[in-house]
């Protein structure tokens, strides 16, 4: 089995759920993808880690940093830094607070210090749905002076994150799509 099938087993082991849900976007679903379940588990952190940094070694821009909003992204920019490491082309990671630090330097982004002034990222997320969270997110990394080169999550759920995420000028990469998920 490779990597890519096993990661499908677990997230629809330990993160796909049935029934009704509000989702982050205020919509609801008759499914649930908790990401956290699957991204907190060694298996499953190793192989996104993996697959994530195999997708970021496609990019046209050279990666140079790997970062999210906290909390779904943490446990992925984590793995991917070390499969990075692992691969002897380290990548450091950096997260995006949801509000400002209310103390010390009252960053918006913890982990600068790793990061070279302007550099290209990659930004990621456990599951996609509407693109808001990584809009968010790019205006904030941008907004302190870092390019976005790529963006990628684990499950794209097809609910218009994509298409956001275009119209703003950026592609989104997955790992799966919904219907790859479930088919």
């Amino acid at each position: 089995m490779d990597d890519r099938q096993r990661l499908k087993e677990i997230l629809l082991e330990k993160s796909y759920r049935k029934g009704s849900f509000t989702l982050t976007s205020g919509k609801t679903s008759d499914f649930y993808i908790d990401g956290k379940q699957t991204t907190l588990s060694a298996e499953g952190a190793y192989l996104c880690g993996k697959l994530l940094f195999s997708l970021l070694q496609k990019s046209p821009t050279p990666i140079q940093a790997v970062g999210g909003m906290t909390l779904g992204a943490d446990p992925l920019v984590t793995a991917v830094s070390i499969a990075s490491f692992l691969a002897e082309k380290p990548i450091p990671a950096f997260i995006v607070r949801k509000e400002a630090k209310g103390h010390g330097t009252g960053n918006y982004i913890e982990g600068l210090k790793n990061m070279a002034e302007g550099c290209t990222v990659a930004l990621l997320e456990d599951v996609v749905t509407t693109g808001g969270t990584l809009l968010k997110v790019i205006e904030r990394v941008e907004a302190a002076g870092f390019k976005v080169g790529l963006i990628a999550t684990i499950v794209e759920r097809q609910e218009g994150g994509t298409e956001a995420l275009a119209k703003a000028g950026y592609t989104l990469e997955s790992v799966f799509t919904r219907e790859q998920l479930l088919s």
